[in-house]
């Protein structure tokens, strides 16, 4: 029977199994579950939101039922917790075990397969159906946190080349500014587009899908393959369901590992027909503009210079008393987007 693992011992013995396995033991998950024999435990896996991860099993238990009754505790606890979809990043080898139970492959790459189960990325897709639009469509994926005259000049330049653009807002919720503040900023700041769509990225583009690493080897590049299997996923899924023929980005001065993305961005996606543009930051006083420098900013509470970084739909909002009760505790965010 599979039971959560409560104690000490239990842990103990999990992170042994798992490390038998030459595999990486992860401490970030909401539940772990293991199946015990006399008191020996012979697999055990857990659940990082609505990830699944660190499968581990004896050999003793190996082609035997164990792995769908894992799945099936998961499954439940993931339920209960209100999740619909579910994921797993398996080697390949391990792929015809998963399919078995009813995972199905979204994106392949030589190193991992990611597989969904429950149908998560068709009713994604289906919710957004009605705003697919015919011609040469673009898009922009963005955080904003928050949303700036920066944001807002990439989205005009690129809504300009295209016939229409739409802006995915990653739903993540790593921000300093919650999604439902940056969601609607953006729509706000890009209201006076007539061919621009917000939509958001659910658990599709750049999610809390995190790439769990366990079953990598020490010198394989985990931030390489989380960045290629987004960029996959986007490329087979997201751009011919919406006509989308290409990806705008802006420059990134500041941070390696997005210009590490935009890199692999103009490397992976040609094969698909999908062209990468990227386009210059805006500048104000000779340097880019930031969310960063914003959020800087308004810690220091210099709203005469955040006129100038933002649009007045985002000043407005930094000036509520929502906004004013979220600057209050900006002083413990340090993330620089």
């Amino acid at each position: 029977m599979v039971v959560p693992l409560l104690g000490q011992h239990d842990q103990q013995q999990a992170i042994q199994l798992i490390e038998q396995q030459g595999l990486k033991f992860e401490a970030n998950f909401d539940v772990q579950f293991g199946l015990f024999d006399g008191g020996r435990l012979l697999a055990t896996a857990a659940r990082d939101r609505n990830v699944f991860k660190m499968f581990a099993i004896d050999p003793d238990g190996q082609g035997s039922s164990v792995l769908g009754e894992l799945i099936s505790a998961l499954l439940q606890s993931g339920y209960q917790a209100g999740y619909q979809a579910f994921f797993v990043f398996t080697p390949p080898a391990s792929v015809p075990s998963f399919q078995a139970c009813n995972f199905l492959p979204l994106v392949s790459h030589h190193k991992a397969c990611l597989m969904e189960f429950g149908s998560g990325l068709k009713r994604y897709l289906d919710k957004y159906a009605p705003l697919v639009k015919p011609g040469h469509n673009g898009a922009v994926v963005v955080n904003c946190n928050p949303f700036t005259l920066g944001h807002q000049y990439l989205i005009e330049s690129a809504a300009r080349q295209v016939d229409h653009l739409y802006v995915f807002v990653v739903r993540e919720e790593r921000s300093f500014f919650p999604f439902e503040v940056r969601y609607q900023l953006v729509r706000e700041g890009v209201a006076h587009l007539a061919n621009v769509s917000i939509l958001d990225t659910g658990d599709y583009a750049i999610s809390g899908v995190t790439f769990p690493g366990y079953f990598l080897k020490a010198d394989d590049d985990l931030s390489a393959l989380q960045m290629e299997l987004d960029l996959l996923l986007f490329a087979k899924h997201l751009a011919p369901f919406f006509n989308i023929e290409t990806r705008f980005v802006g420059t990134e001065p500041f941070c390696r590992t997005t210009r590490q993305y935009s890199d692999t961005m103009q490397e992976l996606l040609p094969p698909f027909r999908l062209q990468t543009v990227q386009l210059e930051r805006c500048q104000v006083d000779g340097e880019p503009i930031s969310a960063y420098r914003v959020r800087q900013e308004l810690r220091r509470e210099a709203y005469e210079t955040l006129r100038r970084l933002v649009p007045e739909s985002t000043l407005t909002f930094l000036l509520s008393a929502a906004g004013r009760e979220l600057q209050q505790s900006l002083n413990n965010y340090q993330r620089r987007h």
